[in-house]
């Protein structure tokens, strides 16, 4: 037997629990795990709350991320006593996840546990901080360097933009830091911003151009507050999106990608190809600054990840929630 949380569903709603479960009631997989380490994205927490239908069938064990020990493989790839972390492929949504002491997964799915980290520090870093790093990659990769300007970070006190931060910073970019807790400051100035805005000046229905201010952003917001950054975006600068909190709309314009030659970059962490995770974990182990790390995550118990996921619905925490799931 193994602890879990567990989602299930029927005619009068949605009902969410830790419980215990049997080994044979894992979901087919050729690569079983002891998880270690899992988190709380704000993935997991549309799923635990039923905010959003993020679960394709049910029941489900939420959590997109995990890390931990290979126990049993058919795979060719692992064999038992491998470390591993996983990131996405919709585990947590279609096929059981993270927030449990047990996985049964597909090993196409896994990568190695990089040498630099522990198993508890790649799930500080989680899909959020992978997702992070994606978008400075994404950045980089296009042209945008240190001397063309600030970058803007939305979204800057959760998990995407803490990191996003940190990664900026040691690549030599000058950060703005965009949040809705300016009572925060000097958390995202340790973590390399130099400037710290409220949200508010992007949050709500704005002109379809505004002045030029950033060279480039890193958004994990959508709706108006992407649609300002596009708008606030710098001639030729790109703006690496890659989340939703605000909405998934984008009441924006075509005016600054077809007057200024801004570019939006998509970034999908979800179901992005094995190479591209591997090197994006390779900047992670190389420009991520392990104190840095350590002020961005904070550690929780399996049992507190439903009251935690109301929390990160309600936008009242920082950084990033490292769920310890045996304990």
């Amino acid at each position: 037997m193994f602890s879990a949380i567990v989602i299930e569903k029927n005619d009068t709603g949605q009902s969410v629990a830790c419980t215990s479960l049997d080994e044979a009631d894992l979901p087919d997989g050729n690569v079983s795990i002891d998880v270690d380490y899992s988190t709380l994205n704000y993935k997991d927490a549309l799923a635990i709350t039923g905010s959003s239908p993020v679960v394709r069938k049910f029941p489900m064990v939420p959590g997109i991320d995990l890390a931990g020990t290979v126990s049993e493989s058919s795979h060719p790839d692992w064999a038992a006593g491998d470390r591993v972390v996983l990131n996405g492929w919709g585990v947590g949504e279609s096929h059981w996840g993270g927030l449990a002491q047990r996985a049964r997964l597909n090993g196409d799915w896994l990568i190695p546990l990089p040498a630099a980290f522990t198993a508890h520090a790649a799930m500080a870093i989680g899909t959020a901080g992978y997702a992070a790093s994606l978008c400075v990659d994404a950045l980089i990769d296009f042209g945008v360097s240190p001397d063309q300007g600030e970058i803007l970070v939305t979204g800057a006190s959760g998990g995407v933009g803490s990191v996003a931060i940190a990664l900026l910073a040691k690549a030599g970019f000058t950060v703005a830091a965009s949040t809705g807790k300016i009572d925060e400051a000097q958390y995202l100035q340790s973590l390399g911003a130099t400037t710290v805005i409220d949200r508010a000046e992007l949050s709500s229905a704005g002109k379809p151009m505004q002045k030029e201010r950033w060279a480039g952003v890193v958004d994990s917001v959508g709706s108006h507050t992407l649609a300002n950054a596009c708008a606030q975006t710098r001639y030729g600068g790109a703006v690496a999106a890659c989340g939703l909190a605000q909405g998934m709309d984008f009441p924006g314009s075509v005016a600054p990608f077809i007057l200024r030659g801004v570019s939006l970059l998509g970034v999908d962490s979800v179901m992005a190809p094995k190479s591209r995770r591997l090197a994006t974990w390779d900047r992670l182990a190389r420009d991520l600054d392990a104190e840095a790390l350590e002020s961005i995550a904070h550690d929780i118990t399996l049992s507190e990840s439903i009251t935690a996921a109301r929390k990160l619905m309600d936008g009242t925490v920082r950084g990033r929630i490292v769920v310890d799931v045996n304990r």
